[in-house]
């Protein structure tokens, strides 16, 4: 099953500590881009939590957000800073000795000084499991959010090819009545002009021309690449790279049936297929 890379996820978990909550955002890249946010204390699972996208994910910008909400009502640790206290104390005893008149420093002085009073760091280790768990879940919706959407551009791109296989089949069936007036008309101006030519060179010079107009090719290969397509459709795994290269291939060979097209039909073929083309190539640009 395709996927895209266009998906959201968010998963929450609550533990004694408090919530746990995980936040995905899948944009479309060329390669796999993961962008980090964790708190400070939490950075050592980050390693982990890299590996997890990355064993789930294969391409995608992704936005991956931690978030860690204390229960309410559930005061911080704090803890005094003993080294600046120390060091402030330390301080006022020099200010005391140059000035006789300093009052003893207070206790809520040194409590008011900045970084004096910090929050404990917390102990992660105790719940890493789990958060690496909620983890999990969020990235299992993330991946069932890629497939829903793929499954839809797949559709998409279905239609689509249906459309190309239409043109390339009608362009078909139009080569030989091409090919037949393109004939008649070289040897109509021929005979406008008086000229008297040798029949065998007239018919060499005949293939000659029909040859450098022949679409044959073209056409062929347009509805491999279109089979092409939808059996890449139909597979598993990162098919976006793949899909991206038969639409520039596609592109080529609309184009250089439009430049050999020797009817007016043909050339408009040319330009319908090329706008289905481009729509394709819209969604396979989100493909993974």
């Amino acid at each position: 099953m395709i996927r895209s890379m266009t998906a959201y996820a968010r998963s929450q978990t609550t533990v004694e500590m408090g919530d746990i909550t995980w936040e995905l955002r899948s944009l479309n890249a060329r390669y796999l881009e993961v962008h980090m946010k964790l708190p400070d204390e939490w950075r050592p699972l980050e390693i982990a939590a890299r590996e997890k996208l990355g064993k789930a994910l294969k391409r995608g910008k992704i936005e991956c957000n931690f978030r860690f909400q204390r229960k309410k009502g559930e005061a911080p640790n704090l803890v005094l800073n003993r080294p600046l206290a120390n060091k402030l104390h330390e301080l006022a005893m020099v200010v005391a000795e140059i000035e006789s008149d300093a009052g003893p420093l207070r206790a809520i002085d040194i409590l008011r000084w900045p970084g004096m009073i910090v929050e404990e760091e917390q102990d992660v280790t105790s719940i890493s499991d789990v958060v690496l768990q909620a983890l999990d879940v969020s990235i299992a919706e993330l991946v069932k959010m890629r497939e829903r959407e793929g499954s839809r551009l797949r559709k998409l791109i279905l239609e689509r090819c249906d459309g190309l296989q239409v043109l390339t089949d009608k362009a078909k069936k139009m080569a030989p009545d091409i090919k037949k007036l393109l004939a008649e008309k070289i040897s109509i101006r021929l005979r406008d002009l008086s000229v008297k030519v040798d029949d065998a060179r007239l018919e060499q010079e005949l293939a000659i021309q029909l040859q450098k107009l022949d679409v044959d090719e073209e056409l062929d290969r347009l509805g491999c690449h279109i089979q092409e397509i939808r059996e890449n459709l139909e597979g598993n795994g990162s098919v976006g790279r793949r899909l991206d290269f038969l639409m520039q291939e596609l592109n080529r060979e609309a184009n250089t049936l439009g430049s050999k097209a020797a009817s007016v039909d043909v050339s408009g073929i040319s330009v319908e297929l090329k706008v289905l083309i481009e729509q394709i190539r819209e969604q396979v640009q989100n493909i993974e």
